[in-house]
């Protein structure tokens, strides 16, 4: 009985009769329309989930997940290290490392100048690496020059590559770097510290944010720069296990140490950007699904005419004993294959698209607006999973009345000819 009432739906589906190729432009129209709604809907959330997902790496990878400053002190920390042997001891950290992040200006020439961040660090002294620039160096991938330099030798800087394109600076040019966090007395009155560096290196993070502002630097020479002794630094960068529990280890650390330290997760600082972006990603699939939901009608419309078209055959059918359950689902069946059709192609375009842009990105980004300079994709299996299950449902639903209203019909009225 199965294959029977696939076959009947089949038949009805692939209508060849003259005056009757109306029901088959319909069929093609219904699978049409769900294969568009497929599409659209795998592609955005693909698009949605790669954002996050590149936005998140290129974050973290960026930044430590923790840091921990004194309150009322400025951007100061006096006596780190014994703070830092005891947030080391907490669960769940990793790596542990003192940083300054002075904001400055540098400047090529005089007249040509640009604001940004000085980033103080001190690669190999932590357990692992605390961020990207400090990976880069310890893999050889970009330079801080050794460890001790010659003297009267000038300070070595890794520059972020947007900084280093809008100065026009490469390896071995030199750059001044100023900052009034250390004003300094002179004839004129009060001026900032100024200090020469020589460039070594290039840094590209593929996020613009960061190379558009970061100079990357030893911590001595910062220290240096800023007027600060060794025993005081800007915070403490802490990197933890799992970097989605920073939240918790953040409260933990901030129990123990008490005031006057402060401690701050990149959760709370990134936080409301991620939380948008699930936001906007539910928004997207809801208001993508109403495409599904118009093809449905498409749906609902072709069934309702194959049930008026073929009035005469469902009689006699159910004359000949078929029961309203199979007619029912018969007409179940054909709105599910139209559903499960169109799915399928439209799920494999969509797929094929974000498999083409993932691995050529010919859609590209302007970085200074989006951070990032190609558009990301990324396709869960549970989101696949999730908009094939719709689809389906949506299909599903959409047979319901043309369906009932076939397998309610009594045999003597469908085939009394008017």
């Amino acid at each position: 009985m199965k294959n029977l009432e696939w076959f009947v739906a089949g038949r009805y589906l692939s209508s060849r009769r003259k005056g009757r190729r109306l029901l088959s432009l319909s069929t093609f129209i219904a699978i049409g329309g769900v294969a568009v709604g497929v599409m659209a809907l795998l592609i955005v959330i693909a698009v949605m989930t790669g954002l996050q997902q590149d936005l998140q790496s290129k974050i973290l990878g960026g930044t430590p997940h923790i840091y921990v400053y004194e309150q009322n002190n400025g951007v100061r920390l006096g006596d780190w290290r014994q703070v830092m042997e005891r947030v080391r001891k907490m669960p769940g950290v990793v790596a542990v490392g003192p940083t300054l992040q002075p904001s400055i200006m540098v400047a090529r020439s005089i007249q040509h100048s640009k604001p940004g961040v000085l980033y103080g660090l001190t690669p190999g002294t932590s357990e692992e690496p605390l961020s990207q620039i400090e990976r880069d160096i310890q893999s050889g991938k970009v330079s801080l020059g050794p460890d001790t330099r010659a003297p009267g030798a000038l300070p070595p800087v890794v520059v972020g590559s947007q900084l280093a394109l809008a100065l026009a600076v490469f390896p071995g040019d030199t750059l001044l770097i100023g900052t009034i966090e250390h004003l300094r007395m002179s004839l004129g009155g009060l001026s900032p510290s100024l200090r020469q560096f020589v460039v070594t290196g290039i840094e590209n993070t593929g996020m613009y944010e960061y190379d558009n502002l970061y100079v990357y630097a030893r911590l001595a020479d910062v220290q240096e720069l800023l007027g600060l002794p060794a025993d005081t630094i800007g915070m403490l960068a802490v990197n933890i296990a799992e970097p989605w529990r920073a939240r918790e280890v953040a409260t933990a650390i901030q129990e123990e140490l008490g005031l006057p330290y402060l401690v701050n997760d990149w959760m709370t600082q990134h936080g409301p950007l991620f939380q948008a972006l699930k936001l906007e990603k539910l928004a997207m699939g809801i208001i993508l699904s109403l495409i599904i939901l118009v093809a449905a009608f498409n749906i609902v419309s072709m069934l309702t005419m194959v049930v008026a078209d073929k009035r005469r055959e469902i009689g006699i059918l159910k004359s000949m004993g078929m029961t309203d359950g199979v007619v029912l689902r018969i007409f179940i069946a054909q709105g599910l294959a139209i559903g499960a059709i169109g799915t399928l192609i439209g799920g494999a375009l969509g797929v094929l698209l974000i498999t083409l842009q993932d691995r050529y990105g010919f859609i590209t980004l302007e970085a200074s607006v989006y951070f990032i300079d190609t558009l990301p994709v990324a396709l869960a299996p549970s989101d696949v999973a999730l908009i094939v299950l719709v689809s389906l449902l949506i299909a599903f639903g959409a047979t319901i009345h043309p369906a009932l209203q076939a397998a309610r019909m009594q045999p003597v009225d469908a085939i009394r000819e008017d």
